[in-house]
């Protein structure tokens, strides 16, 4: 968790405030108002002696307290009038801070819970130009920390070589998905390769690949072309295994997965999380 230094001391003389003798957080009830359920004993930071009881600070007391400590600071908003502060704020606060110090916008989306990155970074109007530069600046921290030959410029040679490679990944039912600078193992006999992709659109050419290879290795099994069935009956195998892939993959897309929801507990957890 990126925070500043003004908060980390913050945090640490909350702790210290309420570490017992052994060094760890009390452990109190706290009442979620949102799901409207009872969360279990958890090290909460906002909670308060009552005597001899210890009791989490309610989101409106938290609210209050705040409310109080910006009146005292006699601070003023755009309108001249006092400044009013949500505990969400300081999620928007925290969101705008992390990402224009470099954290990636997808980290911080971890962070906060949200479902997806369009909330993330609607905590804060970033512009994509600042996304980007941040990101940059995030990318080039982290490689002046990895050996420098690591990022060396490729040639001209190179870097042609490379895009050959992937020019050349395209094939007649699918796509080769061996790894740059490998060659062909099997000579380009495609149908038999693991590495193929095979192409759902191309399902009709692989079942005439199939039909032809039947008759084939029935012709050789009657002229008795024995070297020949063999081979026949590898490639054969092969064209069957991709039609199954293939059927494998329209199944896929056609079906729905079931996620399933969360439990209320999972809820309750976050939304704590979220309220302290």
């Amino acid at each position: 968790m990126l925070v500043s230094p003004e908060l980390a001391d913050v945090l640490s003389a909350i702790i210290q405030r309420l570490q017992n003798s052994d060094g760890s957080i009390p452990l109190v009830v706290s009442y979620d108002v949102r799901v409207k359920i009872w969360n279990p004993p958890m090290p909460v930071l906002f909670q308060r002696g009552i005597g001899n009881e210890r009791r989490a600070f309610t989101p409106s007391a938290i609210r209050k307290l705040l409310i109080n400590s910006l009146a005292a600071t006699e601070l003023t908003g755009t309108n001249g009038g006092p400044l009013i502060f949500q505990a969400h704020d300081f999620r928007r606060i925290f969101v705008t801070d992390a990402i224009m110090n470099g954290l990636p916008p997808h980290i911080a989306q971890v962070i906060c819970g949200h479902k997806t990155i369009d909330t993330t970074m609607g905590c804060k109007a970033v512009y994509p130009a600042e996304t980007i530069e941040a990101h940059r600046g995030f990318v080039t921290r982290r490689r002046a920390t990895r050996p420098s030959e690591e990022y060396r410029t490729p040639t001209d040679a190179e870097w042609d070589a490379f895009l050959v490679h992937f020019e050349k990944r395209k094939v007649s039912v699918g796509t080769c998905a061996r790894a740059f600078g490998s060659p062909c193992v099997h000579e380009h006999a495609c149908v038999r390769c693991s590495l193929l992709r095979p192409d759902p659109t191309q399902r009709a050419r692989l079942e005439e690949i199939r039909d032809n290879l039947e008759a084939r290795i029935i012709e050789a099994k009657r002229e008795g072309w024995l070297g020949e069935v063999e081979g026949l009956q590898v490639s054969y195998s092969s064209v069957k295994d991709k039609l199954t892939q293939i059927d494998a993959t329209l199944q896929r897309r056609a079906t729905a997965t079931e996620l399933g929801m969360p439990s209320f507990g999972s809820i309750s957890g976050r939304a704590s999380a979220h309220e302290n």
